[in-house]
């Protein structure tokens, strides 16, 4: 122990790591649904769903035991169950016992025919279930705001870029649909994803159903209808038709890729906002209090976006850890899986939540600075002006490689009175000093009308928020979309 161990007080729960996870970035509901309450009153509320299904199909099991496991379901004895569990080394068979000792009359059939990844597997379905719905809430707020956005500054001229090169002119929400469009891919995914769930069931050790086979006497019908019935109970149409000891973790991997993929969305978003603050076009939201910097006081540093931008890095890294426990899942099952998905599965969900909830607060007060971009433009708007000033040329007569020619030279030197001595563009200034160029000065202005250079994007987004954006948030209630934006402030 170090010498300052002997004044600390080493049982406090600030002398224990916490999980930024757990205590500074996702809800409280995405918290609640990987917490142990849900997981082992779920695994409570799936022996009473086995029991009541065994009950209909004819086992000996009758209402005054399911009564009394119903009336145990939340109030788990935690300290019991860790005792049991270091004395059996068992976790599921600790909490049976737990249960047993609260349900005396039920204790004969609690876990009947089930094995541990009855409860385990099963519950992990739900929770999984149930996170992915608390996502699709979320980000449909954001696709709310952004939607919003687009629409407000769908007809502003900004630069475009390839290469992170002036391109071709495009428009502020026409930049932003492109974000908007990859969210709406997410929400695709984390639908799809949701929908393609099934329930694990009653599957046995092995997946053969062989306890259930024995408990039924060989009825094969009745072991098909228990694990239907069951799945039915716990709020699932369907199972997985077939098992080993676990369902496949191929289902893992779906689900953390989905999430994975949502956070390469956030990163490519939240870095394009990163750059945009540089430039001093657009600013996430910033406080009158925030401080942007403990040395730099006039520093409004892109802070969420940033944090965004690192959530995300985390998310992405995960799939990989879901793709290689899937893969050395040796014949049935290993358990060398247990360990790793309790962090990858709960660590994945977690995450999303936190970066879409800094996400639909940036969405909800991002900052356009009009006359910046407009300066931007005027910076560049001359060389891209170029061929237009060619086609003019042209129209009046004039023979196009001599101009190109004209233009070619002038621009050269433009470019270095901008490059090498730091100086404002001043190719018009040249163009309308050059003799040649006299049949067309008085259209200069119009061919540097930067609203002329946006092609349809005003249009492009009016049509995409109208036939893409407005029907899947037709999909969500109004009113409890607005409920997730409460949960995200």
């Amino acid at each position: 122990m170090s010498s300052e161990g002997e004044f600390i007080d080493m049982t406090s729960p600030y002398c224990n790591y916490r999980s930024p996870l757990s205590t500074r970035y996702p809800s409280k509901e995405m918290q609640y649904n990987f917490s142990d309450q849900k997981k082992f009153s779920t695994w409570r509320r799936l022996w009473i769903n086995l029991a009541k299904a065994e009950k209909e199909f004819g086992l000996d099991i009758n209402d005054a035991q399911i009564k009394e496991m119903e009336a145990h379901v939340y109030d788990v004895d935690f300290k019991e169950a860790a005792r049991e569990e270091s004395l059996t080394r068992h976790d599921v068979m600790a909490h049976v016992h737990v249960f047993a000792k609260q349900c005396p009359l039920a204790a004969p059939i609690i876990h009947l025919g089930a094995t541990s990844c009855f409860v385990g597997d099963n519950t992990d379905l739900i929770i999984i279930r149930d996170g992915l719905e608390l996502l699709q809430w979320k980000i449909a707020s954001v696709i709310r705001n952004l939607a919003k956005f687009c629409d407000e500054n769908k007809s502003i001229p900004t630069l475009g870029f390839t290469h992170l090169q002036p391109a071709q002119l495009t428009t502020v929400g026409k930049r932003a649909t492109l974000w908007l469009f990859d969210l709406l891919l997410d929400e695709k995914a984390l639908r799809r994803t949701k929908d393609d769930l099934r329930f694990r069931g009653a599957k046995g050790t092995t997946g053969t159903q062989a306890s259930f086979m024995q408990l039924f006497d060989g009825d094969n019908q009745k072991v098909v209808d228990l694990d239907r019935r069951v799945a039915k109970l716990s709020g699932f149409e369907s199972v997985y038709p077939v098992t080993g000891q676990t369902y496949s973790r191929k289902v893992d991997v779906e689900v953390v890729a989905t999430l994975a993929s949502l956070g390469s969305t956030i990163h490519k978003m939240c870095s394009d906002l990163r750059l945009l603050a540089n430039m001093k076009e657009i600013e996430e939201p910033f406080e009158k209090t925030q401080i942007g910097s403990s040395a730099m006081p006039y520093k409004r540093n892109p802070m969420r976006s940033e944090r965004c931008c690192g959530l995300a890095r985390h998310l992405i890294t995960l799939f990989s850890n879901a793709a290689n426990t899937h893969s050395v899942q040796w014949f049935e099952r290993t358990l060398d899986d247990s360990a790793n998905r309790r962090i990858t599965l709960a660590e994945a969900f977690l995450t999303a939540d936190a970066a879409l909830i800094i996400l639909n607060n940036i969405t909800q007060g991002l900052v356009v600075y009009p006359k910046v971009i407009e300066r931007r433009i005027n910076e560049e708007l001359p060389f891209m002006a170029t061929e237009n000033v060619i086609m003019a040329i042209v129209k009046k007569g004039g023979d196009r490689q001599v101009c190109h020619e004209k233009i070619r030279v002038l621009s050269q030197e433009a470019g270095n009175q901008v490059k090498v001595h730091g100086k404002p563009n001043d190719l018009l200034d040249r163009i309308r000093g050059d003799s040649y160029f006299a049949p067309i000065l008085n259209e200069l202005d119009s061919l540097l009308d930067p609203s002329t250079y946006i092609g349809r994007a005003p249009e492009q987004v009016k049509e995409f928020l109208e036939h893409e954006v407005k029907p899947v948030l037709a999909q969500y209630d109004e009113n409890k979309l607005n409920i997730a934006v409460d949960l995200c402030i």
